[in-house]
């Protein structure tokens, strides 16, 4: 049998191919995604753009292989420009937040909705990475957006802070969403996320500050 070839690997998590049709994600950690794949399936019964689930092994996550670049890769390679790239993302953001909650209160919650999280495919944008999904209030998700958006644009090297920069004004702008109402309860999420870079933590104080500067001349 073929090994599985890695594509992928992220702060928690690697990807590997199985073959041209799915992907294995498997957690470092050992910990199993089916609260994650739940989510998942849920957002796709209701027409939601995520990869389709097969199963759920131990630390692993079976699911549809995507094809395209990341909104992320577009945005540093000029394919998408800021204001795309801030309209899209919030509207893909107000859209699951109209979604009905599992339980049937809040709304559901991505909580690492960012462009390094939409993958442009043929069909359209897929959101993936629904590790830190769950049930709420839309407008915590709302200002976690903003908040790594910030955070990038003030401590990631050039051109990925260029392009942070130039894509939060467009999001605060296009969002149905309050990004600051609970803009301080997120900073202190964050400050507990043991996957944020040192550089990451000692901007965030600053981001919070520049989420609010832009909040209040984008409306």
């Amino acid at each position: 049998m073929t090994e599985p070839s890695l594509l992928a690997s992220g702060r928690d998590a690697d990807v590997f191919a199985l073959d041209e049709h799915t992907v294995l994600r498997r957690n470092r950690d050992g910990r199993s995604p089916a609260r994650e794949a739940a989510v998942m399936a849920h957002a796709a019964a209701h027409g939601y753009p995520v990869p389709a689930v097969h199963r759920v092994e131990g630390p692993d996550l079976v699911m549809e292989r995507l094809y395209g670049h990341t909104m992320l890769h577009a945005g540093l390679s000029g394919s998408m420009d800021a204001e795309d790239m801030g309209r899209t993302l919030a509207g893909l953001q107000g859209r699951l937040h109209r979604l009905p909650a599992p339980s049937g209160t809040g709304g559901l919650l991505h909580m690492d909705l960012h462009p390094d999280n939409v993958v442009l495919t043929p069909a359209g944008p897929v959101v993936i990475d629904w590790t830190n999904a769950g049930e709420g209030d839309p407008d915590l998700d709302v200002a976690m957006t903003a908040l790594i958006f910030a955070q990038v644009a003030l401590s990631a090297p050039p051109p990925l802070s260029e392009v942070a920069a130039r894509g939060l004004e467009p999001f605060l702008r296009h969002t149905a969403g309050d990004p600051v109402r609970l803009l301080d309860r997120v900073a202190d999420m964050r400050a507990g996320d043991p996957n944020q870079t040192p550089e990451e933590r000692a901007v965030r104080e600053r981001a919070t500050g520049l989420v609010r500067s832009l909040r209040s001349t984008a409306r």
